[in-house]
């Protein structure tokens, strides 16, 4: 009897690795980490949300909340830097958004919020990638999109 070979541990990769991959700097890096990473076919970023982000002074001072624009933005990031980890052939290309199609909006995100980015790649003719994102707190769904990209040399 032979024993099943385990499964590979999923990659992980921090910030500092994320900015290596885009070109994003404060306040508009909007990913923390990237806990789990299949290869180009998904992964799971995170962004803890604090007080101190730039937005929620004017987004809304009463109750903030951060802009949904923001979220899909930062659902996008996690999608280009899992792209660019796993092609080392695309190194230094800037990642394009393209669409953003069938975007909802499910519940506020605030401070002290965890987000969790939930990317599968859904369709790819390079340099053009369609993905299917989902953002959650605490296993809840947040927001939630198909978004395609373009990879775009940095010129």
């Amino acid at each position: 009897m032979t024993e099943a070979a385990a499964p590979a541990p999923k990659k992980s990769i921090d910030v500092l690795r994320i900015m290596q991959l885009l070109p994003h700097r404060y306040p508009f890096l909007l990913v923390d980490k990237i806990i789990e990473m299949d290869g180009e076919q998904s992964c799971i970023g995170i962004k803890n949300v604090t007080i101190n982000e730039p937005f929620f002074p004017g987004h809304f001072p009463s109750r903030p909340v951060m802009p949904g624009v923001l979220i899909v933005e930062a659902m996008a990031q996690t999608a280009g830097a899992m792209v660019l980890e796993h092609h080392s052939e695309h190194a230094g290309k800037l990642v394009f958004f393209t669409s953003i199609d069938g975007c909802k909006f499910r519940r506020p995100v605030g401070p002290g919020d965890t987000l969790h980015f939930h990317v599968e790649l859904a369709a790819k003719r390079p340099p053009i990638y369609k993905f299917k994102v989902q953002a959650k707190v605490d296993g809840k769904l947040a927001a939630e999109a198909e978004i395609g990209a373009s990879l775009i040399d940095n010129k």
